[in-house]
């Protein structure tokens, strides 16, 4: 039987169609794509061409901060007291060198290197790109330098930069006005994104610590430049486009006189004190000292901790006694009491007492002794300030009352800070009643104000505090803010710092200034006054007054005997004045812990500092003695 078989005729047309078809759609498909992409080229080529050229750019051309150098500062007669100086460190490109543990060595035998300069050195040197250099010693001295200078020719690689870094000429003796710059820290770092300052800070390293440094970080800071570079994509610079220098930081000059400066800080002789000067007329600081000090150029370069460490000392050489000590006044504040008691018609410049050697409150058993035991017989306002009679002070304390004392105090800038210029600064105490239970939870006694007349107590004040009270008598009531800047220079010229002043204090009877300085006359001109021996040599005219500030209490019975109180337990020595006594120029305070009585130990300082000032505009001997009389009838007629 013979199977039948099926034959299958290909359709010819039917599958040509369908090719066709298929051929049509990917062909469409093709053009679609083409034209995607035609469109996307067009669009990276022509619509976004500046865009991404630009990225391109961004990836090829840098822009490398460069730092600006930091303004110059002067004292007021043009004496550079900080500068920028060269430091030279040597670095190293380990591209360019074949053997770099050999170069090493070889550089070892001219210069020392220590063997831990030596690690850190090879560990940076594998952490960093090797056409970068890399820093083998900071800090080079002229001797190295010379050493490596000769040898650079057979020392392939090896290289000298030097860039500048802080110096301070006057070492210690300015430190607490100057402060210090060093480098910046994580916590100035945030601040300075936080007051979008990243550009203006972008190259730069060091920043001001303290003191006018710190105080004036914008003036002296500058402005960044920039150099625009070209780099491959490793980062290397191939070449330099553009360059855009930076800008000059503000030179200052300040109202310091650093021949003052120096003769305070030789007179202090490491002693633990400060001197203030001041010009009474619009507050210039013409010195500042405390001491004991350090040598700011220490923080330049980053201090170690050993250095550190011998800062942390009981001295506390870190702290700016001038503006952050706060001492009892003692009598430095009695011609204020007397100014006071004049004003309140407590007692007239022709009041007198009887003083005994004591003063005693009305139905109270204790006595508070004056420094003399015998006292000093009858005194009036002039004696009082001259011989620094306590009984004449307590009487007017009590009589007055703490509120008159405190309201009137605060005039004169106690318990309030003086605003001057740099950051540190305390505002120390002018207690009162309500200070006092805020503070203690106590009310306030009877006993606490008579203390407080002789500048004891809860009153504390620092030494700018005292100087700048000074002033305001010393000018018959003109306050000015103590004010270290005196000028800036920068692109609109030398611009000068006018000076702050507030509002005067203002006393019912303008006499009662005459008084008052003439009690500080009293004090250095007439031979019973307490600094008559320290100034009688002088060849100028000048007021003060003297002062000795208990430093722990004495019992009712008990007798100060220095050689049986430990050294840090002794009394302060303490003066106020001012020089000239007609049209004064300078106001003095000075302040030696734990020294004594003020007479024979703050007030030579003080004469050290008038005599420094006055040098060149004394009065002779002959006319002294003519001059001072003049000036007697001048104030009883004015009086």
């Amino acid at each position: 039987m013979f199977s039948r078989q099926r034959t299958h005729i290909r359709n010819n047309t039917a599958e040509s169609n369908l090719f066709t078809r298929r051929a049509i759609i990917a062909f469409f498909g093709v053009c679609v794509l083409v034209g995607i992409l035609l469109i996307n080229l067009y669009n990276i080529q022509v619509n976004s061409h500046e865009s991404y050229q630009t990225r391109a750019n961004g990836n090829r051309i840098k822009l490398i901060p460069t730092p600006p150098n930091r303004g110059v500062i002067f004292d007021r007669n043009g004496v550079i007291l900080a500068e920028n100086r060269p430091v030279h460190s040597l670095e190293l490109v380990a591209e360019q060198i074949k053997d770099i543990k050999k170069t090493v060595a070889s550089i070892a035998e001219i210069i020392a290197l220590s063997e831990e300069a030596k690690q850190r050195f090879f560990k940076s040197v594998k952490a960093q790109r090797r056409f970068k250099s890399v820093v083998l010693k900071s800090r080079l001295t002229a001797e190295e330098v010379a050493k490596i200078s000769v040898q650079l020719h057979r020392l392939p690689g090896v290289k000298i930069e030097a860039r500048l870094k802080r110096y301070y000429p006057f070492g210690e003796s300015l430190t607490h006005v100057m402060g210090y710059v060093g480098r910046i820290t994580r916590k100035e770092q945030q601040a300075i994104i936080d007051k979008e300052q990243e550009a203006i800070y972008a190259a730069t390293r060091d920043i001001g610590k303290q003191g006018i440094e710190k105080y004036y970080q914008e003036l002296l800071h500058g402005k960044p430049g920039y150099k625009e570079v070209e780099v491959n994509n490793r980062g290397r610079i191939f070449r330099v486009l553009n360059e855009q220098l930076p800008e000059h930081g503000q030179d200052l000059y300040l109202n310091i006189d650093i021949n003052i400066q120096q003769k305070a800080y030789e007179a202090l002789a490491g002693r633990r004190g400060s001197v203030v000067a001041l010009d009474p007329n619009n507050g210039a600081v013409l010195a500042m000292v405390s001491s004991p000090s350090y040598d700011p150029n220490l923080f330049v370069h980053g201090i170690s901790s050993k250095e550190y460490k011998k800062l942390l000392s009981p001295d506390k050489p870190l702290i700016n006694r001038a503006t952050q000590g706060a001492y009892p006044p003692a009598s430095t504040i009695k011609q204020l009491m007397a100014l006071v008691a004049l004003e309140e018609n407590i007692v007239t410049e022709h009041t007198s007492i009887d003083d005994p050697g004591w003063y005693q409150l009305p139905n109270v058993k204790r006595k508070f002794k004056d420094h003399l035991a015998w006292g000093h017989g009858k005194v009036d306002v002039y004696k009082a300030m001259a011989k620094s009679c306590d009984t004449y002070f307590y009487d007017i304390a009590y009589r007055l009352g703490i509120d008159k004392i405190s309201s009137f105090m605060y005039q004169f800038g106690f318990g309030e800070y003086t605003g001057v210029d740099i950051h540190e600064e305390k505002s120390a105490i002018m207690p009162s009643r309500g200070w006092k239970r805020a503070r203690h939870n106590q009310p306030w006694y009877v006993g606490d104000t008579i203390s407080l007349g002789i500048g004891q107590s809860y009153w504390t004040a620092t030494p700018l505090q005292l100087a700048k009270s000074t002033a305001i008598v010393a000018t018959s009531g003109e306050v000015f803010t103590p004010q270290i800047l005196g000028a800036s220079q920068g692109e609109l010229g030398l611009l000068q710092i006018p000076a702050d002043d507030s509002q005067p204090v203002v006393l019912k009877q303008h006499k009662h200034w005459r008084i008052a300085q003439k009690g500080m006359w009293d004090v250095v001109n007439d031979p019973g006054g307490t600094a008559y021996n320290v100034f009688k040599s002088a060849n100028y005219v000048s007021a003060g007054k003297t002062g000795t500030a208990q430093v722990i209490g004495m019992a009712e019975d008990e007798e100060y005997d220095e050689t049986k109180i430990a050294e840090r337990h002794r009394d302060n020595a303490m003066y106020v004045g001012y020089a000239p006594y007609i049209n004064p120029e300078i106001a003095v305070s000075v302040t030696i812990e734990n020294a004594g009585g003020g007479g024979s130990n703050a007030a030579p300082i003080a004469k050290i500092i008038f005599d420094e000032y006055m040098n060149n505009r004394t009065l002779s001997f002959d006319n002294k003695l003519t001059t001072v009389n003049q000036q007697v009838e001048q104030i009883n007629g004015q009086q």
